[in-house]
């Protein structure tokens, strides 16, 4: 009797370190996320400095900014829209979507446990209008913006098997456009026709640069993104005027976590290895970037730390979408379906 009770008795004591050990090891990773020394010992800040920088832009350019949802155009690129404004170009900006699939956002944004339909597009047209507030606070006016209103996580169906069969989406259960102010309102959700408003958008635009997103981001509305602006502007044989940006570059990219202006942006893991050239920012720049991420209010009260952390001492964009001498698993990497906006923290979203 006596040996039972010490054996259950050792064990409890067992149960109780193990416990004590993953704590400790989960709050050594987070210390580690979220600390500066990241960046600086192991972040490649060095490869990063010895990057050239992009072209200048130059005035009378036309730039057309293609963002998959609102807030993307921001993170990736806030300081390189005020850098082409500054030097006289014009900015556009273009959502395919409204952002309307992040289910724990809309129960934060509308007040309730479980969001229902009619609460997902309530979130949709709250992000929409968010992103108009954005572009504003980096000076693109509303007249040089395009919200095509396509349904957020649903980009690779439209690619591919609801090309031409219109597509309903799971949580708002809109099957057509229906954001207010969109380029196309009631227009199906078909590959077909977001393509059609694309195409509407570069005939409008005329842009002499494209910021779109790069194929190797992991999230699948962004790298269906860049699959269809290749294919558009291959259309035109004006591939060369597109460069490509990452926002989910990899599991916990970009550390540290939190707003740090005096960090530089490093690579992205996942593409690590395309020519990239940074665009250098000011102080001045890092400031208005960060008041145009804390305009998206629905989503740094869930990922704030994420968010902030773009605004660095640069961003980055790479002249071609793929490595200069790209390996057969680059090369024939192919698409994954991954769903809407609140499929892992700090990795889909936004």
């Amino acid at each position: 009797m006596a040996q039972g009770r010490w054996w259950s008795g050792s064990r409890a004591w067992s149960a109780q370190w193990w416990w004590v050990v993953i704590a400790v090891v989960g709050l050594g990773l987070a210390a580690w996320i979220n600390s500066p020394l990241v960046a600086r010992w192991f972040g490649g800040e060095r490869q990063v400095a010895r990057l050239a920088g992009t072209p200048p832009f130059r005035a009378g350019q036309r730039v057309l900014l293609l963002a998959p949802h609102p807030d993307d155009e921001t993170l990736c690129c806030g300081g390189t829209v005020q850098q082409a404004r500054a030097a006289g170009a014009e900015v556009f900006i273009a959502w395919m979507t409204a952002g309307d699939g992040f289910e724990f956002d809309a129960a934060l944004t509308e007040h309730v446990l479980v969001p229902r339909p009619h609460n997902m597009r309530a979130l949709g047209q709250t992000r929409a209008g968010e992103a108009e507030r954005a572009a504003a606070v980096l000076g693109v006016p509303a007249d040089h913006t395009f919200m095509l209103g396509y349904p957020d996580g649903g980009l690779f169906r439209l690619f591919t098997t609801n090309y031409a069969t219109p597509f309903t989406a799971p949580r708002t259960q809109a099957s057509r456009v229906y954001v207010t102010g969109a380029l196309t309102p009631g227009h199906a959700f078909t590959g077909r026709n977001l393509e059609t408003d694309l195409r509407r958008v570069l005939d409008r635009v005329q842009p002499d640069v494209v910021l779109a997103p790069a194929p190797q981001d992991f999230h699948a509305d962004h790298h269906t993104l860049s699959y269809i602006a290749l294919r558009l502007m291959g259309e035109r044989q004006q591939e060369d005027r597109l460069r490509f940006w990452v926002v989910h570059g990899g599991v916990e990219w970009p550390l540290p976590k939190g707003l740090h202006p005096t960090l530089g942006l490093t690579l992205p893991p996942r593409a690590a290895r395309l020519p990239w050239q940074k665009v250098a920012l000011t102080p001045e720049q890092e400031q208005v970037k960060l008041s145009a991420v804390n305009t998206y209010q629905t989503q740094t009260r869930v990922m704030g730390r994420f968010m902030r952390a773009f605004v660095r001492e640069n961003e980055l964009l790479s002249p071609a979408p793929l490595p200069e001498h790209p390996t057969p698993a680059e090369e024939t990497t192919p698409p994954g379906e991954v769903g809407p906006e609140d499929s892992g923290f700090g990795v889909l979203q936004p």
